[in-house]
């Protein structure tokens, strides 16, 4: 449960490293791992590591264990009750020994978060209390690109000489000897563009994966596309810092929800009016989508190539894909996959964890995939 919490930490974007995880584990076996405020503390002073990660950290915890009655930041006098479980050993049946199957000791309580359970439920199949606590997760998340090297230099202790820099500080000393001036390329994160599918068969999906988005377009250099039957540029209306606000600015702002679905024209669309132009250059493109495709699938295969040859990396997350026995049969999925870099999952909070992973430069766990016999 621990684990996971720091799993959902590292989603939002706290640097909560391995050696920071053993501190908090070590801190909360210190201490009471039953209170609430006992691991809110041991996480806050082990997990955090600058004023950048408090606010995450807050709303994380929040949505993770559940809100509390008043504000986990402040010192409180007495802890709120502890989330416990009872857990005991059941004796084994048959005739046994005097003594044999008897506990050795009392039920042992651990502290159980329903959160835990979530990260791996379907999102189709959630009632209205997981998904409320769902919507608190995503508003949490953090969604950057991989870095690149940009043409801009900044100054550094360590990298090139910095010849104008040098010759300046020389002049400034009437030239006495001085230190080098050194610069270095400055790194930025690639721009990420994501393309959900808000058709009928993606509607189990569309709310939380529009929250994902939300989540993403704070925080870093998003670009999000609505694509069913029409293409909608919604960025601006998930810029609110309300996920419910952005959610009803978004739902007045696309015309198209549930309904059929042209992939096919609507990247033609894409790459025409803003790919082509230099959204999608060196960009990393994610198509949330479940592949069905009304269209011509041929039409859908040339423009995801055409996608390809201009993206840095392709990503295509599927929510049927973690079904049993998933094969993309589908004729727009098995067109589209021998131009996608990286075939995932996206029914679960898990799935958009490691979505966002993907994106930031980790490997996939079954790779990269190419043509539907490698899916």
């Amino acid at each position: 449960m621990l684990l996971g919490f720091v799993r959902a930490l590292r989603a939002a974007g706290v640097d909560a490293s391995s050696e920071r995880l053993y501190a908090f584990l070590r801190a909360v076996s210190a201490l009471r791992p039953g209170m609430r405020a006992d691991v809110y503390w041991a996480g806050r002073a082990t997990l955090c590591g600058g004023h950048d990660d408090l606010e995450r950290y807050e709303r994380v915890f929040a949505a993770y264990f559940g809100p509390s009655g008043g504000r986990a930041a402040r010192p409180v006098r007495a802890a709120p009750p502890p989330r416990l479980r009872l857990v005991a050993r059941q004796a084994p049946h048959g005739p046994s020994a005097p003594g044999e199957g008897e506990p050795t000791g009392p039920p042992v309580a651990a502290l159980a978060s329903p959160a835990e359970v979530l990260r791996h439920r379907d999102v189709g199949e959630l009632d209205a209390a997981e998904r409320a606590q769902l919507r608190r997760l995503l508003a949490a998340f953090s969604l950057h690109g991989q870095t690149r090297r940009s043409a801009r230099r900044r100054p550094a202790r360590r990298g090139e000489v910095d010849p104008r820099r040098t010759v300046r500080e020389l002049l400034r000393r009437g030239g006495e000897p001085a230190r080098l001036r050194r610069h270095r390329r400055v790194e930025r994160p690639r721009r990420v563009v994501l393309l959900v599918d808000v058709s009928g068969s993606m509607a189990p999906y569309a709310d939380a994966l529009l929250r994902f988005a939300h989540a993403a377009v704070r925080v870093g250099r998003t670009e999000v596309f609505t694509v069913g039957t029409r293409l909608t540029r919604v960025t601006r209306e998930l810029s609110h810092r309300d996920p419910d606000l952005a959610m009803a600015a978004v739902a007045a702002a696309v015309p198209d929800w549930r309904g059929g679905t042209r992939l096919g024209e609507l990247v033609r669309e894409f790459l025409n009016r803003w790919g082509q132009r230099g959204m999608a250059r060196g960009a990393i493109v994610v198509l949330l989508s479940d592949g069905w495709e009304r269209g011509d699938p041929e039409l859908l295969g040339q423009q995801m190539r055409r996608l390809h040859a201009l993206a840095h990396q392709v990503v295509w997350a599927n929510p049927r894909k973690a079904r049993p026995g998933y094969a993309p049969l589908a004729a727009g999925m098995a067109a589209a996959l021998p131009s996608v870099d990286a075939f995932v999952e996206g029914h679960s909070l898990a799935a958009l964890e490691r979505l966002a992973a993907v994106v930031r430069g980790a490997r996939p766990v079954a790779g990269p995939v190419r043509g539907a016999d490698g899916a």
